[in-house]
């Protein structure tokens, strides 16, 4: 009996210092306080890589050959869909630039007022449109007629940041790597069809009361059909 007893504590022993190692390993893995964590994970990739809302400038560089009399097919509907993204993101100004000093330069400024033409039957207001020259850095080749305009869109930072070994740090303090996450992120940002959406939910259509009229009614009457 007294050895059956001796192995009952020495098994109790071993199985509270099973505990205490278990508890200080879990400790050891744990987050520290200088950081957030997210799933038990330090260093949240949203946090790291956080979407923003900023005012940028898109551009469209509209091709346009020398001797050319009018805008080809192509490049008309490039226009358009230019003008599809215009209406999905902005209201203000649409500015339309001819390059001045090239090898182009008649052409381009010829062609700015058919290019005027096509943003107002795609649907920019002519009051928004603004036509005006610049001056192109290499004047012996051809410039293509720049349309641009602002808008409040979503962006991320720059991603392929490597300042620390991957397989250093990283791995001892259980911490996500510098560019984990950044090409989530910026895909999520460039998907975003309205960058207010980031900032609160829209407010709700109104109630289709003749559809929940029907609705009340089929569900009354027990009614399967569509």
């Amino acid at each position: 009996m007294i050895n059956e007893n001796k192995k009952f504590r020495l098994l109790k022993l071993a199985s509270v210092a099973a505990l205490i190692a278990v508890a200080a390993t879990m400790s050891s893995c744990a987050a520290r306080p200088d950081r957030q964590t997210t799933s038990g994970i330090p260093d949240d990739y949203r946090t790291r890589h956080p979407i923003t809302l900023a005012e940028v400038q898109h551009n469209l560089d509209v091709p346009v050959g020398t001797g050319e009399h009018r805008l080809p097919t192509g490049t008309r509907d490039l226009i358009r869909g230019f003008v599809q993204d215009y209406a999905a993101l902005s209201s203000g100004t649409m500015l339309v630039a001819a390059p001045t000093q090239s090898a182009n330069a008649g052409t381009a400024q010829v062609l700015k007022a058919e290019v005027r033409r096509v943003l107002i039957n795609a649907g920019v207001k002519p009051s928004r449109v603004v036509v005006t020259s610049y001056d192109p850095s290499n004047v012996e080749a051809s410039a293509p007629i720049r349309l641009s305009f602002v808008a409040v869109t979503a962006i991320t930072g720059e991603c392929g940041q490597w300042p620390t070994d991957l397989f250093g740090p990283t791995i001892m303090d259980n911490t996500n790597w510098e560019n984990f996450g950044c090409a989530t992120q910026q895909n999520l940002a460039a998907q975003i069809a309205n960058p207010t959406d980031l900032v609160g939910p829209r407010g709700t259509s109104p109630i289709d009361a003749q559809r929940r009229a029907e609705v009340i009614r089929v569900y009354r009457e027990g009614d399967t059909t569509p």
